[in-house]
């Protein structure tokens, strides 16, 4: 029967033709639907803009220097500090000022920029492989398995990450280091103490969403097939937890910028002279009443940076939300 036809209930009477609109109604992906709904969330797609410009400006920092005619991040300049050989503020050769050493500002919180995001990246990389894999084992297999993993995770949420960090960067920083030399004080040491701190957090959220799939019929399914226990995990769970993985790793990435900055901060993060907003604001502790721009630039960009990846992550969360009215 064609559309826009007559049906026929009886012979000889017939009933209003109804003609159906093509394109009226069409049925939206699920990508489709989670676009539609971050898209409509401007506080979050603005915060998304600053991210994905900070990642550029980060990538091309060498060639963003350049192109300002500031000079580089670790290139003292003495003829840039005043009269009594004080830190200049900010000027039209050096917009964001100068350090006591006489190196740019600007420069140093943009190649600082570089090192927050890549120790965050990778450490949030590693801590949610590793998160994902011992909760889905957790989760799947229960029982002793998941009593033992259970168990690790709050051994490891036990240890406080500065002190940790502090103990680590103190016992590798004589001879050659730890582990043969693999773990020394620097961005090494930022990454493996924040992404073994860190997996316990994933790992848990994980467990709890495994223990609730596991029980579904469509699982029930795949064993009646003969379906193994990886398959079933890789193939069935895994696909399913997309969207949790996707909404706490944006959760979880400012706070380990935030650990960055900390462990900067204190002195077993990212050493000298490599530009890190931690330790630029630890520097200028005690230069602030004199030189305020030194530690305003890169406290700004570190609020900044920090605040866009929370307003991206609650964006998320609300966009791959089924319940969401949006």
């Amino acid at each position: 029967m064609s559309v826009g036809s007559e049906l026929l209930l009886e012979p000889g009477a017939a009933v209003e033709t109804v003609e159906v609109v093509p394109g009226e109604v069409t049925a939206r992906s699920p990508t489709q639907l989670f676009w539609r709904r971050f898209r409509s969330d401007r506080v979050a797609m603005v915060s998304l803009g600053f991210i994905v410009l900070l990642v550029l400006v980060a990538l091309l920092a060498g060639p963003i220097v350049s192109l300002l005619g500031v000079s580089g991040p670790n290139q003292p300049n003495i003829g840039a500090l005043d009269v009594f050989g004080q830190p200049t503020g900010p000027s039209a050769a050096h917009p964001f000022g100068v350090d006591e050493l006489g190196r740019d500002v600007l420069a140093r919180v943009i190649y600082g920029a570089r090192v927050s995001l890549e120790v965050a990246f990778i450490a949030t990389g590693i801590a949610v492989v590793i998160g994902v894999a011992i909760g889905t084992v957790a989760g799947y297999f229960r029982g002793w398995a998941d009593s033992l993993l259970s168990r690790l995770m709050d051994i490891v949420l036990a240890f406080p990450i500065l002190l940790l960090a502090i103990g680590l960067a103190a016992a590798c920083s004589l001879g050659k280091g730890c582990l043969g030399g693999l773990i020394t004080p620097g961005q090494v040491t930022l990454i493996v103490v924040i992404a073994l701190s860190s997996w316990p957090y994933i790992g848990r959220i994980i467990r709890g969403q495994v223990l609730s799939i596991r029980e579904k019929e469509f699982i029930e399914a795949a064993r009646s097939l003969g379906a193994s226990n990886s398959r079933i995990m890789t193939r069935e769970i895994l696909p399913n937890l997309v969207a949790p993985i996707i909404v706490y790793t944006s959760l979880i990435l400012p706070t380990n910028i935030l650990y960055e900055a900390a462990l900067s901060f204190l002195g077993v993060g990212v050493q000298p002279p490599t530009a890190s907003w931690g330790q630029m604001i630890a520097d200028a502790s005690g230069i602030f009443n004199t030189a305020w721009w030194y530690m305003v630039f890169p406290g700004v960009a570190l609020v900044l940076t920090v605040l866009a990846f929370n307003l991206v992550g609650d964006g998320l969360q609300d966009a791959l939300n089924p319940k969401a009215g949006r």
